[in-house]
């Protein structure tokens, strides 16, 4: 039996569940209606696949996040009656087509190019067995440091072990009709040379893509000629002796292993179509699933692994939590994406608005709520008084380069918080620091108020020097909206713009009145001071 759900299943949240309309539980509908008739098998198995010729990056992780989802949302529409699985699969016994620019010992590595990755030696050291096993070893890690409950393969594994040996065989049978599937795809030099088996050669080691000139289906052997002696190579196709080209590669896990559900990018839906074709010529059903779009950098253009642009996990996770990168992953997957640097405040707030959210929500409420898709059901308490937005701009306000300057505001706002009740505001401390100093303090631009806004902030000054030190976020934002209309600001954007520019440096900022709470009266008044001297269009910070 499966896991418990982390999560009461209740009548009510079952007649919640088939009728969400959140893309997850859309996903999990074409699970349920694929065995409606028939009954369930006795597990449904998510798949998600790797390449690694290189690093895990975040499209890795978008694929098992967004696949998570799809799992934990079946469960619920089941109400967990069937064991379900996810195993990410490792294309490790793929060939080594170039040697990575990013790795060490790129001398060493271009003598073992054509050979599974599996079979190249480690170029970062001699921890591991293998650069694919490297690769293997970040890829977990990588996986576990978000929690995912999955199951780890390898290609070379399941190959070598014979847990293909069946299925391979069955695409010997069925060699001409894979082929005719194939070909018309196609130029004419690929169509001369193309086969869904590509051999291991014995004598170097390497995945070679040559032509077969027999077949036996009945010894289970193909015969090619060795490109390099000429000599005609007799090889079985069982037991990790050949590998099949990628899309008849596809098709031959999804048909060997029973796979019933796995995404794919936008990119790929031509392959996803020759894959099912070929797996139903294998005599097995192809997945479900969708084709999410894919995500662009601050150019528009699609990120590239090659190019390097766009946005890496680590680099995301230098300025914001797991939980917001997991948000942008479930909102819209069929939107392509700018991924970049400027989105990260946005997801971090909404986050922690969609996890306050919660609490007071109904069954249905939730379910159409980001959080229960990222929290599996069980979303944490919301517990964050303090938006990512605001401490941006206390930071950029408060100059502060370390979290105790931040703190100390903070204390002072509400002595009832602190580092040591709320961790994961003194977390988001750290973020706002970092992110601050790398992305919002190189782009910031002060200038000099116009004389009519001088005079309505020389007033508003006053104005906050009346209210003091204990007023709240609401008394001071009634009076900046009162200094604003008082001095003809008809169109009060115009007058917000004011401050922001004057004294932020930004074009764009916090509501008013409960940043003036947050970083003090007083301070704030000392702000609106240097504004209107100049020291801040001095200083340029």
């Amino acid at each position: 039996m499966p896991d418990p759900l982390p999560f009461e299943y209740t009548r009510e949240l079952s007649q919640a569940a088939g009728a969400a309309k959140a893309w997850p539980f859309e996903e999990a509908r074409r699970l349920v209606r694929r065995y409606e008739k028939s009954g369930y098998p006795g597990q449904v198995l998510f798949e998600t696949g790797y390449g690694p010729s290189g690093l895990p990056h975040i499209g890795t992780f978008g694929e098992v996040a967004r696949t998570s989802m799809v799992r934990h949302a079946f469960r619920a529409l089941s109400e967990d009656k069937v064991p379900t699985r996810l195993l990410c699969f490792s294309d490790d016994m793929d060939g080594l087509r170039k040697v990575p620019t990013n790795v060490p010992n790129q001398e060493m590595m271009a003598t073992h190019i054509g050979k599974p990755l599996s079979r190249v030696p480690d170029p970062f050291s001699d921890d591991y067995e293998s650069f694919a096993h490297h690769n293997n070893a970040r890829l977990r890690a990588f996986l576990d440091r978000f929690d995912f409950d999955y199951e780890f393969a390898s290609a070379t594994d399941y190959y070598t072990s014979g847990r293909f040996d069946e299925t391979l065989l069955a695409m010997l049978r069925a060699y001409d009709e894979v082929i005719d599937i194939i070909l018309p795809t196609l130029g004419p030099e690929r169509r001369a040379t193309y086969s869904p088996f590509l051999p291991v050669c014995s004598r170097t080691g390497k995945v070679l893509q040559v032509p077969v000139v027999e077949r036996d289906a009945s010894a289970g052997t193909i015969v090619y000629h060795d490109p390099e002696t000429g000599e005609p190579v007799e090889t079985p196709v069982t037991g990790g002796r050949v590998k099949c080209q990628w899309k008849a590669d596809w098709a031959l896990r999804w048909a060997a292993l029973g796979v019933d559900y796995e995404m794919a990018g936008k990119d790929l839906i031509d392959s996803v179509n020759l894959s099912s074709k070929i797996c139903r010529v294998l005599g097995a059903r192809p997945p479900e699933g969708f084709n999410y779009e894919l995500f662009l950098d601050d150019q528009g253009q699609k990120i590239s692994k090659s190019k390097g642009n766009g946005l890496t996990i680590d680099e995301w996770l230098t300025y914001a939590s797991p939980e917001s990168l997991s948000l942008f992953m479930y909102q819209k997957p069929k939107t392509a994406k700018r991924l970049y640097f400027d989105v990260i405040p946005r997801q971090v707030d909404d986050y922690f608005q969609h996890l306050a959210a919660y609490a007071d929500q109904s069954s249905d409420q939730r379910l159409a709520n980001p959080v229960w898709h990222l929290h599996a059901g069980s979303p944490p308490a919301a517990t964050m008084p303090i938006p990512f937005s605001m401490l941006l701009n206390l930071v950029s306000a408060s100059n502060a380069e370390d979290k105790e300057i931040l703190w100390g505001f903070i204390a002072s706002y509400d002595p009832h918080l602190s580092a040591q009740t709320h961790p994961q505001l003194d977390q988001l401390v750290g973020y706002a620091i970092r992110y601050f100093e790398d992305f919002v303090r190189p782009g910031k631009k002060f200038r000099a108020p116009t004389v009519r806004e001088r005079e309505a902030m020389v007033d508003l000054s006053a104005r906050l020097a009346n209210l003091g030190a204990g007023a709240n976020g609401e008394a001071l934002q009634s009076e900046v909206y009162a200094v604003g209309k008082e001095h003809g600001f008809d169109n009060l954007r115009e007058w917000f713009q004011a401050l922001y520019q004057v004294l932020l440096g930004q074009d764009q900022g916090p509501r008013f009145g409960s940043f003036a709470a947050l970083y003090g009266v007083e301070a704030t008044r000392e702000l609106i001071a240097k504004g209107l001297s100049g020291e801040l269009a001095g200083e340029q910070r």
